[in-house]
Formats: C-alpha cells, sequence, structure tokens
C-alpha cells in the first residue's frame, strides 16, 4: 500500500529532501542539475511512499507567464519521477492527481510544465494541452525565443483564456527556462 504525502518543501526534513534528490538523480539517470533542483523546491510536493521508500515525486512551483498581454500566475510542475521498479503502478498518477488539486484551488490561473517525449501520453491523457505556438523567455536582455522548447510545453487552463497558437513567455531563471 502506498502512502501519499502532499507539503510544501518547509514541511519536508532533511532525510525526506535527500530521499527526493536521490529519486531524481537516479530517474533521470544522474542528469539532473543543482540548477534543477533548485526549480523543484521552494513549492508543495507529493510524495509517495511504499514500504518506507519513496517511489515517485512531483512538486508545483509558483511562476509568471506573458501571454496575451497579462502575466500569469501559474503553478508549474516539476521533478515527476518514478522510481524504475514501481512504474506502471499508477504511483505517476496519484502524484499528477495531487498537484492537479492544488493547482486547481491554489489561486493559479493555468498549469504549465516542460514534458518529456516519454512523459506526454501521461500528461495529454490528463488534459494537459501541448502549447502549440512560439516559447520564449524574459531574459535580463529582454525577450528571447526558446525555440529548442518549442513543442515541450504543456497547459492545464484554470480560469485563463489561452489562445495556443499565442506566444507564451516564461520568467527567467537559472539553468533550464521551462
Amino acid at each position: 500500500m502506498a502512502d501519499v504525502l502532499i507539503t510544501h518543501t518547509s514541511g519536508l526534513d532533511a532525510a525526506a529532501l535527500g530521499a527526493v534528490r536521490d529519486l531524481l538523480d537516479e530517474a533521470f539517470d544522474g542528469d539532473f542539475s543543482d540548477a534543477d533542483w533548485d526549480h523543484t523546491v521552494g513549492g508543495m510536493h507529493v510524495l509517495v511512499w511504499s514500504d518506507g521508500l519513496l517511489v515517485a515525486h512531483g512538486s508545483l512551483v509558483q511562476r509568471r507567464l506573458l501571454h496575451g498581454g497579462h502575466a500569469l500566475s501559474a503553478g508549474y510542475v516539476e521533478g515527476v519521477a518514478v522510481r524504475a521498479g514501481h512504474r506502471r503502478r499508477g504511483h505517476a498518477s496519484a502524484v499528477m492527481d495531487a498537484l492537479e488539486g492544488v493547482l486547481r484551488r491554489g489561486g493559479y490561473r493555468l498549469g504549465a510544465l516542460g514534458a518529456a517525449d516519454e512523459a506526454v501520453p501521461l500528461y495529454t491523457g490528463r488534459g494537459w494541452r501541448p502549447w502549440r505556438g512560439p516559447t520564449s523567455v524574459l531574459a535580463p536582455t529582454g525577450v528571447r525565443r526558446t525555440p529548442e522548447e518549442d513543442g515541450s510545453v504543456f497547459v492545464l487552463p484554470v480560469d485563463a483564456a489561452l489562445d495556443l497558437d499565442g506566444e507564451l513567455t516564461c520568467d527567467w531563471r537559472p539553468g533550464d527556462v521551462w
């Protein structure tokens, strides 16, 4: 039986944060940088534990996205992972159920995420929509296109009117901006 915990980063002790980081390092085959870690903390986390082992995680952090002349408060999904050997058991769906619950009642106008190719069926099956328009970032030097991200950004409208073919600009952060 799996236990699901929903808490803010501040509610996690050092051992739990270490377990999350270890899971993410393992799940992303060592390609989870310190910048990726910084993007994952500072918001709400969903942790799925099974027999004392952390088997799945995801977090929701606040970001500002620019679209249609408006700055929109977005719940941005980060660090979704399921431990090898525990996949295809509904853990990713449990994580997303909880994150989407926070998203819908947390004052966000929309949800957003950058999806790895293998995760696209999970997100689209839950109603997340691919952003078809151009993506960009509001960098320190101004708005800069991020064409390498086109097609990998997905959104879940909450109460924002979105033109999925329009431009979507994210706020600046070190590392991967999307």
